[in-house]
């Protein structure tokens, strides 16, 4: 599990095939800040840009650190198959404060930038979520980019089942400390819904189908 505090930005230095054919998938090497592999040991779980992995080897001399990610995983992820900055976040631990929300670290889809610009000291994100996710959105609920706990502060849905625009605002901070400070109008990102929402869309479902006498 993941709160969706990014704990520090890594860069995808090299990407090996793990095959020949489409079917597999790859090994990622991912540079991270000094010290940060300190207290991370083989098989461990890293978030990158929002997406739960193991890391498979350490070289913490060099502050590396490797990854397999598999076909289907690169297929649903956006961002995770060409070398560049992404965000890092560490599993939680049982004692460590929750400053986000609760993140699995599975991502339910991939957005698209409308619109990233400065308003006043902040600065205005506008996504476009698609439509098997739209009825998750809602207004100052949570959501998941990249792997960073944001705040949803309006959804307009769209026209011809085009999912729905969601605008989060950005402090200073956000932007200058992850990598959605890269982002520009067109950008992919990964999306993880708010796992609350989950449960609830469930129970809000007819099982009475399902209900079987003992």
């Amino acid at each position: 599990m993941f709160t969706g505090i990014i704990t520090g930005l890594g860069r995808i230095v090299a990407i090996q095939s793990l095959g020949s054919s489409s079917d597999h998938g790859k090994r990622l090497t991912i540079e991270t800040p000094a010290g940060y592999l300190d207290d991370v040991g083989l098989g461990d779980s890293i978030a990158l840009n929002g997406a739960c992995m193991t890391a498979v080897s350490l070289d913490t001399a060099n502050n590396r650190f490797a990854i397999d990610i598999s076909a289907e995983s690169l297929d649903k992820t956006t961002g995770l198959a060409e070398t560049g900055i992404i965000n890092l976040e560490k599993a939680l631990r049982a004692h460590d404060r929750l400053g986000g929300h609760i993140v699995a670290g599975h991502v339910d889809g991939i957005g698209s930038i409308t619109h990233f610009a400065e308003v006043g000291e902040s600065w205005e994100l506008r996504i476009q979520a698609p439509q098997e996710l739209a009825k998750y959105m809602a207004y100052k609920g949570s959501i998941t980019v990249n792997g960073v706990s944001l705040t949803v502060n309006q959804v307009m849905d769209l026209p011809d089942h085009a999912g729905c625009e969601i605008s989060i605002n950005l402090i200073p901070h956000t932007v200058q400390n992850t990598a959605l400070g890269q982002l520009t109008t067109g950008s992919k990102v990964n999306l993880e819904i708010d796992l609350i929402a989950r449960y609830v869309e469930r129970m809000l479902q007819d099982t009475s189908k399902d209900i079987r006498k003992a």
